[in-house]
């Protein structure tokens, strides 16, 4: 008996990411049944299913066991924190290096030590990296030159510090988050990153568009407003194209259009057209493009995925089967692979998957079976015995009382008094909310901490519960609103505690009104936001790294441009002269804008938050080309188009995920939702006697099974977008799989 591969040198290794797999049995001239050449096959085949799983190009696969130990002490739990802290520590760097807060600040020895030493870590991984990819594809492996060409620069850099003791104009410190983005923790960010540059062409295009009406605007402006000398906004060309683009916010707005609207009425037609043909047609035209783009990507990112995890069971399947038997996998062989790629899964479960995957009961796994082990993996497993409540052997007066719990918790009309004493809760907080206090201090004490309080705190405090003593801990913190129940519950004492102890810190007052969100449950259209929002959640945690991200390579950018600079009284004779207005004494209600400056990294990220919100953008924008040099103008564009960009795709997912979640709920019922997310597994002991012979692996089965008889298990997906994408396009991903397997036999 012999596996079909190992990691061994292969003349034509066929693991491209986009190649045809070979389903024919790879044989070798010498026979090895050795159990050090089967855990060797165990252990590729499931770093195959790994990168399959994290969508990674087959090409990175180690095909030498020379390159094995890199590859393994490089895709390693501890290896992978340590990469993380590494980058994180590179990117706060930047709050010790100059400019930055005197009391953060370090001298240049040793900050640009640790920068060194850090760089020294992600050059050890890269180089293990190289390892087992070689240096002759690290062309094909972009995100891994890109990593290394960073490297490289910033280790000069770093030298170059530390030899003069003194920094110098690093731009390329706004790089440093190449480090972050590439650790493995954040593979969401890398996907949400692909799918904004795959979303970029038809964004260019439509921004071409908008540009082309920006230009013709602006100089149409220029022509017909520049010889008003009380008119700064269209002096020239440039001021003209700055001034409509900042209008294209609607940030200068009506301020843009009045010294020409107070010479002719007629003049408002040309704002008016430029809004309306520009803001209102060609920037939601823009959404409607990127949206339908998104969707597109979104489907086929999907469609890629499971292609891609489909070659990936091909590859591990071929090194899981014999000689003797080329076309199906063994229990032992499925329960080596599980040791290594799902090593968390209990004997039991492995049985269950195994049980789950052979739908054809002939106890062995075919190549179509195997394709589902992804979906087996998912899988959580329970006895089928679960369902009896949790205290049928607990004391009897506490079996009692349990009962007793679960039997108002499932009263119709539970839930309704429970909504009833939520709304009363909300009357009562009104009524403290509009009397009168003598202090900030006794108006958030009877807020958060009067009996009112206290008797809702009590009365909710109880449903909780009367809910866990019924249902069961675990069953109770199966549900997303019942562990938020909880969370009040257990803040509201905290805020109860803290007013008590500390009255000043008055901040605890919003716990209170955190329980009146269970309301939103009662309407159909709320609930199908908050599930929106439960599938957006790995999105919107992508969405908002890739914008922190963004605002720390502009901050950097910021700082290394104009951290010198002082705003008070600048800008004299200038249109936005008022707002930079500084005194000792005070300062006019439109000044304050001198504080928007780029000092340190988080006053920096601070102004650029009031750029992406664009409300008066321009008039930093103008205050820094007033008093550093007019083509600064560019940063800011720059800034405001790419957070545009980006913002549009957030939007543009957004609405992808609400549609799909309300196509979902239209086509899926209850039942068939209940079908989707578990499978019912009967596992027989003759049956598992006849494909497990090891004898150590029945005995400690024995204590989960039957014995001579039937144990049946349920098994749980979890309700993530995957899970439900694969039942909204179920009749596409037969069609993809149909065309899969023609293309393997061609």
């Amino acid at each position: 008996m012999e596996g079909n591969g190992n990691l061994t040198e292969r003349s034509n290794p066929q693991t491209e990411a986009h190649a045809e797999v070979e389903l024919t049995p790879v044989t070798s001239d010498l026979l090895n049944d050795s159990p050090e050449h089967w855990e060797m096959n165990f252990h590729e085949a499931a770093i195959f299913l790994e990168e399959g799983e994290n969508n990674e190009k087959f090409d990175s696969h180690p095909h030498h066991p020379d390159a094995l130990p890199a590859y393994l002490l490089v895709h390693n739990s501890w290896y992978y924190s340590l990469g993380l802290v590494t980058s994180l520590i590179l990117m706060f760097l930047a709050v010790t290096e100059d400019p930055a807060v005197p009391a953060f600040q370090l001298p240049v020895g040793v900050h640009g030590t640790i920068e060194l030493f850090a760089l020294a870590v992600v050059g050890i991984e890269v180089s293990l990296k190289l390892r087992w990819i070689g240096w002759n594809t690290i062309l094909k492996h972009k995100r891994t030159m890109i990593k290394c060409a960073t490297l490289g620069i910033m280790c000069i850099e770093a030298i170059i510090v530390l030899i003069r003791q003194s920094s110098h104009f690093r731009a390329t410190r706004a790089l440093r988050p190449i480090f972050l983005v590439d650790t493995r923790h954040l593979g969401g960010v890398r996907r949400f990153i692909r799918q904004i540059l795959q979303s970029m062409p038809p964004i260019f295009d439509m921004l071409l568009l908008i540009f082309f009406f920006v230009s013709i605007y602006a100089i149409l402006g220029f022509f017909l407003f520049s010889d008003n000398p009380l008119d700064s906004h269209f002096t020239t060309l440039f001021d003209s194209f700055v001034s409509m683009f900042v209008l294209l916010t609607t940030a200068n707005f009506p301020d843009v259009m009045m010294p020409s609207y107070s010479r002719s009425k007629w003049n408002s037609l040309f704002f008016i057209s430029y809004l309306c043909i520009v803001l209102y047609v060609l920037m939601n035209l823009m959404l409607a493009v990127v949206y339908e783009t998104f969707t597109s990507i979104e489907k086929r990112k999907f469609r890629k995925l499971l292609l891609h995890k489909r070659k990936a069971a091909q590859q591990a399947f071929r090194l899981l089967v014999t000689k003797q038997h080329p076309n199906q996998i063994r229990f032992k062989q499925f329960e080596g692979l599980m040791r290594y790629y799902s090593p968390k899964k209990s004997a039991r479960d492995v049985v269950l998957m195994y049980k789950y995957l052979n739908t054809s009961r002939t106890g062995v796994l075919t190549m179509d079976e195997f394709y589902n082990v992804y979906d087996a993996v998912l899988l959580n497993w329970e006895a089928q015995y679960s369902n009896i409540p949790w205290y049928h052997s607990a004391w009897m007066p506490l079996q009692s009382l349990c009962q007793l719990c679960l039997n108002v918790v499932r009263w119709n009309y539970f839930e309704h008094i429970v909504y009833v004493l939520i709304l009363t809760n909300g009357l009562a907080m009104v009524s403290r909310l509009v009397n009168q206090y003598t202090s900030l201090e006794e108006a958030a004490h009877f807020f958060c901490a009067s009996w009112d309080t206290l008797l809702f705190y009590g009365v909710f405090a109880l449903e909780v519960m009367m809910k866990i003593l019924g249902l069961g801990v675990a069953q109770f913190f199966e549900s997303g609103w019942n562990c938020y129940d909880f969370a009040v519950i257990i803040a509201t004492l905290f805020g109860v505690v803290i007013i008590n102890s500390y009255p000043s810190f008055i901040y605890v007052v919003v716990f209170r009104p955190l329980r009146l969100l269970r309301l939103f449950k009662v309407k159909k259209r709320y609930r199908d936001i908050i599930g929106t929002l439960a599938l957006l959640s790995p999105l919107v945690k992508s969405a908002a790294i890739v914008m922190l991200v963004l605002y720390y390579f502009f901050a950097i950018i910021g700082m290394e441009l104009f951290a010198g600079y002082d705003m008070r009284n600048c800008c004299n004779g200038t249109a936005v002269e008022d707002f930079y207005k500084y005194s000792e004494n005070g300062t006019s209600a439109l000044g304050y804008y001198y504080l928007n400056t780029f000092p340190n990294l988080a006053v920096s990220m601070v102004t650029l938050f009031e750029l992406t919100v664009v409300n008066n953008w321009f008039i930093v924008m103008n205050g820094y080309a007033s008093v550093v040099h007019p083509a600064t103008r560019i940063y800011f564009i720059l800034f405001y188009l790419t957070t545009m960009v980006v913002l549009t795709i957030v939007v543009a997912s957004v609405l992808e995920a609400f549609r799909f979640r309300i196509q979902y709920k239209r086509q899926t019922t209850k039942r068939d939702e209940e079908k989707l997310l578990h499978e019912e597994v009967d596992l027989k002991w003759e049956e598992i006697q006849a494909w497990v012979f090891d004898f150590q692996l029945l005995e400690k089965l024995r204590s989960d099974l039957i014995v001579g008889g039937t144990a049946t298990y349920v098994g749980c997906r979890p309700r993530n977008r995957e899970v439900l994408q694969r039942k909204m396009y179920q009749s596409e991903i037969e069609s993809w799989m149909r065309e899969a397997a023609s293309a393997d036999k061609l």
